[in-house]
Parts: structure tokens; sequence; C-alpha cells
């Protein structure tokens, strides 16, 4: 059974990297969403205690879903995959 919601752009493939692994996702696709669909649910750890932290929200409103592209911080599920990006977990290491 597929883990992902049909309608986005057609279904084209698309693949990135997360933390060194590579992930296929769909064109239009957050990274939170097709993160999750691959099966990677905690995102970065907490500053506070290390704790693993993920998709909270889906709407960009908690910050619980940080990760770092290119050396900034984004949310993941308010940006959109995109062909060859390198993705790192967010907050603390």
């Amino acid at each position: 059974m597929s883990s992902r919601v049909d309608g986005s752009e057609g279904g084209r493939e698309v693949a990135f990297t997360f933390a060194g692994r590579r992930i296929v996702a769909r064109a239009g696709e957050s990274l939170a969403m097709a993160l999750w669909a691959n099966g990677v649910v905690a995102l970065r750890r907490s500053s506070k205690d290390g704790a693993p932290r993920g998709v909270l929200c889906n709407m960009g409103i908690c910050y619980e879903c940080l990760v770092r592209i290119d050396g900034g911080v984004v949310r993941a599920c308010t940006t959109v995959v995109r062909e060859g990006l390198v993705v790192e977990p967010g907050g603390h290491p």
C-alpha cells in the first residue's frame, strides 16, 4: 500500500538526500511529506533534551520540522522538494 496521497504533479519523481540517504519523492510534495512517505519521521533533535522532533502541525506554525538546506534552516512542511536537494537534520546535531 502506498503511503502517498495522489495528485502531486502527475507523479513525476525527483530525488534528494536527507542525512546522506537518497530519498525519492514526487514533484510538488513538501519535504516533510516526502520524508514521511519514506519512513523518516525524526527531522531534528530538541535543543533542550535531545528528543527527536518531526512533523507536528504540517502547516508552518510550530517550527518542529526544521531542517538545513545550503546552510540555512527551513521548515520541511513549507519547502517543496526539488531534484538534487541536500537536506540535513535541523536543530542541534
